[in-house]
């Protein structure tokens, strides 16, 4: 499989914090990679990185083969760069339709042109993920669970190329991540390539093509899954120094 995203020593500094560090790694056309690691370990400004909210310190990130590091974020979501959020933040006021036809206005190629497609475009979306019964619903009344889910709807209204999810089953029980992995590979049946961070050992195993493991900002490990979740060094960093 080609990749269609490529990042190549790829580094992020906050002042004296290097949150992500001289990391290279390639997606490939309709793989799902499982990113994991500990609390604090750059996974989130590693997904940050790649959408464009953040700018890399050094490196290169190209999609498709063509650098995309200078490209402000949407820019990269008319290529065809979606994302969700693990800070769940709803436009106020605006039901759950709408919230998804922002997404559909402003996505991969210059969005739809017209509201009315937008709205049809975002009912599509919310059909898919399973709220349509919610799409009158003002967006910030909804729970925990179903705003995952809208943040699904609102990235796939983006008609993206490669989507980032980041902690989407975060906080949900056994039978809703059981639920939003039927989703994601869904999605990946549409020819879209996944990055998903996940703490969920068990969810991100059964999802995955290759694992990721990121630790104090560096990556540690980049395999198939088993071979990844019995590494030594990743069982003693992520799993804990009891397990290694």
């Amino acid at each position: 499989m080609t990749p269609i995203l490529e990042i190549t020593n790829v580094t992020r500094r906050f002042a004296g914090l290097v949150a992500v560090n001289d990391v290279s790694f390639t997606l490939k056309q309709g793989e799902i990679l499982g990113v994991i690691g500990p609390n604090g370990a750059g996974k989130t400004t590693l997904v940050s990185l790649i959408s464009g909210t953040l700018p890399p310190t050094l490196g290169d990130i190209a999609f498709e083969g063509h650098s995309i590091v200078k490209l402000p974020a949407y820019q990269r979501a008319r290529l065809g760069i979606g994302r969700t959020f693990q800070i769940m933040r709803p436009f106020p006021g605006l039901s759950v339709l709408d919230n998804v036809a922002v997404g559909a206005l402003f996505g991969h190629g210059g969005g739809e042109s017209e509201l009315a497609k937008a709205r049809e475009q975002a009912r599509e979306q919310l059909r898919f993920v399973g709220l349509e019964k919610f799409s009158d619903q003002r967006a910030d009344e909804l729970g925990g669970p179903s705003r995952k889910r809208l943040e699904l709807a609102k990235a796939l209204a983006m008609q993206p190329k490669v989507l980032l999810c980041d902690e989407v089953m975060a906080g949900l029980n056994h039978v809703e991540i059981d639920e939003v992995i039927d989703v994601l590979k869904r999605v990946r049946e549409r020819g879209i390539s996944i990055l998903v961070i996940e703490h969920v050992i068990k969810a991100i195993k059964s999802l995955s093509d290759r694992l990721l493991v990121l630790h104090h900002g560096e990556k540690i490990a980049d395999g198939e899954p088993d071979t990844v979740l019995s590494n030594p060094q990743v069982v003693e960093a992520y799993l804990g120094r009891k397990r290694a």
